[in-house]
This record gives structure tokens, C-alpha cells and sequence, in this order.
């Protein structure tokens, strides 16, 4: 493996992080496990929201396909008058109340994974992270007008927030940051993530309730003090669009329906009713369960495509 130093370029002169416990890391990655774009939602947000600087950034010409996921240029005219590079970068970030957290934003790696992740881990342990927190999303057949779950997973099965954890075991295309979490467990640093389920048939659109829900998620567990009014209003304003969609069309409205009636089933305990179950079913087993979200991700994962006959 080539040096994982030369892949990125610290900060001349670093941030001052503030004396004390190690800050947390987060990363927001998109590209792959982001139904609703809700990573980069959260990032965006608190990059746009909070004081922040810059203390290294990556070597995106050695990590990212550009075939794979081709950047704009402006054509203008009879010239290319620009080119929207890809930037992979860490920022120092103060909460309101002043506290210093890290965030790492932009495309996950095509290439390098390891690499990467021992980059990462190089990153950690220059700026004594405490722990590191993943932030991602997935299509569930679950409805938009109840709330969002959080599915949970950490390194160290202390930090798996309870009933949050995922009954069962799959097989899943792997990620980035999937083997960043495990690379840092197998040296010693603890690490977490929180998987928000987003409704799937909203999956390929911005929805900001799904990042509200990570950033809460977020904040809960280390503490942070982070505005939120921006993020709401923008949530509220898709709900409102979402349900002009919903009674627009009678077919949708059957789904929303549908799947309304089989989330008030699950969660009240009728029948012990499932999320995926259909009207005369019961609750699957782990295995059932799991095979949805393999389903999902395979769909996800790049020359991916679902089996139309499963």
C-alpha cells in the first residue's frame, strides 16, 4: 500500500483545536448508503450554520472515478469556462456553545479504500479523536408521515445505541466508510453510525426530515449544541410538497395508505404485523428483514440493479 500521508495535505498553519478530550470525528460520505441526499443535508447544514475551517483535505484526483460519476463544466459559448471538482476535505467545527467537532464531507472513494481508511485513521489519531460517528441513509418501505428510524451499529457493541441495532445478519456490498468503522475496531478506536430509514420512494430526492433526524441523532450522542430552525423550515416546506404530490394522485395515496397502515400495525403490536409484510402476513424472521436492505443496497451499489423478478 502507498503512503497513506501523501493522500492528503493538513492545514498550513492547523487550527487550534481547543485543549481537552478529544474532539469527534463525523463523516458524512455520499455517493452510496445517502437515501435522500440526508448525509450531505446534514453536512451542508452544518457547514452553512456553524463557524468551521478546513484542517486537511484530500487528494481527490487518486480517489474518485470521474467516469463514474462525471463533474459539471459549464460550457459557455465557444469555451469550458469551468470545472466543478470533486473535494473530499476535513473541517474543524464549533458548536454554539464552542465545541470542537470534525467533519469530513464529500464523495466516498472509488479507489484506495484502504488507503483511505488509513489515512482516516492517521487523521484520528494526529488530532487524539475520541470517537468517530458515520452518518448514512437507506430505503425502507416505510411511510413519510410517521416518524423516521434510526438503525445503529458501532465497533464496540457498548456503543450501539439501544433498540437501535439490526436483528439479523446479511451480506451487503461494501463502502468506505463501512470499512473505515471496521479498520478503526480492529485498531482500538471506537467508532459508530446512525442509519436513518428513509421512505423509498422518496429515496432519489432531498429529504430534509431525514437529516433532521441524523443530525438529532448526532447531537444526542456527542453532545452538540447545533441550530436546527433552517434544516425544519426546509423540512416542512418538502412535506408540504410531498402531500400536494400525494393527493394528486390516488395511486400514490393508496401506497402511503398501505404502508401507514402496516407501520400502526408494527408498532402497535397487532399481530406483531412487519414494515414489509403484507396484509395476511406476519412478522418475518431477521433473515427476511435483512434481505431488504441487501435488495436495497445492491440497487445502490454502482452497476446495480434489482432483479424485477424478486
Amino acid at each position: 500500500m502507498l503512503d497513506p500521508r501523501s493522500l492528503y495535505t493538513l492545514a498550513d498553519p492547523s487550527p487550534d483545536l481547543v485543549p481537552g478530550p478529544g474532539p469527534v470525528l463525523v463523516h458524512a460520505l455520499n455517493g452510496f448508503v445517502d437515501a435522500g441526499s440526508a448525509p450531505r443535508l446534514v453536512a451542508d447544514h452544518l457547514l452553512g450554520s456553524l463557524p468551521h475551517e478546513p484542517v486537511a483535505t484530500f487528494d481527490a484526483d487518486q480517489l474518485v472515478d470521474y467516469r463514474s460519476r462525471r463533474p459539471a463544466m459549464v460550457y459557455d459559448h465557444d469555451h469550458y469556462a469551468s470545472f466543478e471538482r470533486p473535494e473530499l476535505v476535513l473541517y474543524a467545527v464549533r458548536d454554539r456553545d464552542g465545541q470542537v467537532f470534525l467533519l469530513l464531507r464529500g464523495p466516498e472513494p472509488d479507489t484506495q479504500w484502504e488507503r483511505f481508511a488509513a489515512a482516516v485513521t492517521e487523521l484520528i489519531e494526529h488530532f487524539d479523536v475520541s470517537s468517530t460517528v458515520g452518518l448514512h441513509a437507506i430505503g425502507m418501505p416505510v411511510p413519510h408521515t410517521r416518524p423516521l428510524g434510526v438503525i445503529g451499529h458501532a465497533n464496540r457493541a457498548d456503543l450501539v445505541p439501544q433498540g437501535q441495532s439490526w436483528p439479523g445478519t446479511v451480506q451487503i456490498p461494501g463502502s468506505a466508510a463501512a470499512l473505515l468503522e471496521l479498520r478503526l475496531g480492529e485498531a482500538g478506536h471506537p467508532a459508530l453510525g446512525f442509519v436513518v430509514q428513509v421512505p423509498h420512494y422518496l429515496s432519489d430526492t432531498p429529504y430534509p426530515d431525514a437529516a433532521a433526524v441524523l443530525l438529532d441523532s448526532l447531537s444526542d450522542y456527542a453532545g452538540l449544541v447545533v441550530p436546527r430552525s433552517d434544516l425544519l423550515s426546509a423540512a416542512e416546506q418538502t412535506r408540504e410538497a410531498i402531500a400536494e404530490q400525494v393527493a394528486g394522485s390516488d395511486e400514490v395515496a393508496r401506497v402511503v395508505t398501505a404502508l401507514e397502515q402496516q407501520y400502526d400495525a408494527y408498532v402497535g403490536g397487532q399481530e406483531r404485523r412487519s414494515l414489509l409484510a403484507t396484509d395476511d402476513a406476519k412478522l418475518p424472521s431477521a433473515d427476511e428483514l435483512a434481505a431488504e436492505v441487501e435488495r436495497y443496497l445492491k440497487a445502490e451499489a454502482p452497476g446495480g440493479q434489482e432483479d424485477p423478478g424478486a
